[in-house]
């Protein structure tokens, strides 16, 4: 089972579904609203949803917030290096609202507090390769996740899905020991905003605590750098600190926390936007 994606007017989109239990406004279109806003709260009631979750431009936060939605994370500059986003949410249970992981963020202040002064990141290893992956290698791809998450909010464990997707400007960044595909991630790239989410980081057990993030990450930045992009971001999990720490080591910006957002590795969690301006 896996959650909804779906358009709305003229370019908004949506996903929802029970996986997450949320509706998640991925992109809005000037030209949708404010006739989106009624039609997601209405969606997240005829199912019984019990998060709505908005990435919005800064010039829709005002009508999002007369509706009772508060920021919960915020990008300064995230299209075109200009114009800021805000991460909006609603909560319709309060048991969902109430966070439940106060010592994973008293973890996360602490850590922030640690890297406050630390600005770069060591020198990647040239010895280990890393490669764009093609449409060739979307079933080793899916595989890979499947044996890394029990759960995830997107269907990244249908190849089918990863092909489509890497028609739509998401670029796979794999690494491969022994002639097999170990570690792995990807570029959701938007072009006309000049940003790019760095998303579904997967390392095999057997190859964890060899820095493989760290080294895609380093790539993956390249890359996207190359292609003129401005903004990377990241929406990580609170539950993982070495993920958190592999982004404060490239001098990311601690943008907020998403609280009960995501069902990934079998439960919903909450997560930590990062942020880089490049």
């Amino acid at each position: 089972m896996q959650d909804k994606l779906e358009k709305f007017g003229r370019g908004s989109v949506i996903q929802h579904g029970r996986v997450n239990n949320r509706v998640y406004l991925m992109k809005l279109n000037k030209a949708d609203f404010p006739e989106v806003l009624e039609y997601i709260e209405n969606l997240t009631i005829s199912n019984s949803y019990t998060k709505i979750f908005c990435k919005v431009p800064f010039w829709a936060v005002p009508g999002f917030m007369a509706k009772g939605f508060a920021m919960e994370a915020y990008i300064p500059n995230f299209y075109k290096n200009r114009a800021d986003v805000f991460f909006v949410s609603k909560f319709l249970d309060a048991e969902r609202a109430s966070g439940g992981e106060y010592d994973k963020l008293e973890g996360l202040s602490r850590l922030l507090i640690a890297y406050r002064t630390k600005k770069t990141v060591g020198q990647a290893n040239k010895s280990v390769q890393i490669k764009v992956l093609k449409g060739k290698d979307v079933n080793e791809i899916s595989n890979l996740y499947k044996k890394t998450f029990d759960s995830y909010p997107f269907p990244i464990f249908d190849s089918a899905y990863i092909s489509q997707t890497m028609k739509n400007n998401v670029q796979y960044f794999g690494i491969e020991a022994k002639g097999r595909l170990v570690a792995l991630s990807s570029a959701e790239i938007d072009p006309q905003g000049k940003n790019a989410e760095m998303t579904d980081f997967a390392t095999l057990p057997d190859y964890r605590g060899g820095q493989s993030a760290t080294r895609l990450l380093s790539e993956m930045e390249r890359v996207m750098e190359a292609q003129g992009i401005t903004t990377l971001y990241s929406i990580a999990r609170l539950n993982s600190p070495a993920m958190s720490k592999t982004f404060l080591k490239h001098s990311y910006k601690y943008a907020g926390t998403l609280i009960n957002n995501t069902n990934i590795s079998g439960k919903i969690e909450s997560m930590n936007v990062f942020y880089k301006h490049i």
